[in-house]
């Protein structure tokens, strides 16, 4: 069975940073692309960063240059670094085994001015 647990979320204020670790049991990142979405209040979600199976990484413009991506293959968990958040970065961040139906429940993160 396959399960991602989500954590590192919370309130931070604008300009701030957050890490968000993604725990993954029953696939091995290292032979998947994984990825991080998020949810915006009342928006469809959107992904917000990506890891290939040979380590390349990748961004939509909306985030690139703040977040990063990165990952322990030994512990099977992905990272995302959060910086210079704005309050548009606010949802709910949820991982992935791209491109199976393999989800997280998300961690919530909010951005207040």
């Amino acid at each position: 069975q396959v399960q991602l647990v989500e954590s590192g979320g919370g309130l931070v204020q604008t300009g701030g940073s957050l890490r968000l670790s993604c725990v993954v049991v029953g696939r091995s990142i290292s032979a998947h692309v994984m990825r991080w979405y998020r949810q915006p209040p009342g928006k469809q979600r959107e992904w917000v960063a990506q890891i290939g199976s040979g380590g390349h990484t990748e961004y939509p413009t909306s985030v690139k240059g703040r977040f990063t991506i990165s990952r322990d293959i030994d512990q099977n968990t992905i990272y995302l670094q959060m910086n210079s958040l704005k309050s548009e970065d606010t949802g709910m961040y949820t991982c992935r085994v791209f491109p199976y139906n393999d989800w997280g429940p998300g961690t919530q993160v909010t951005v207040s001015s």
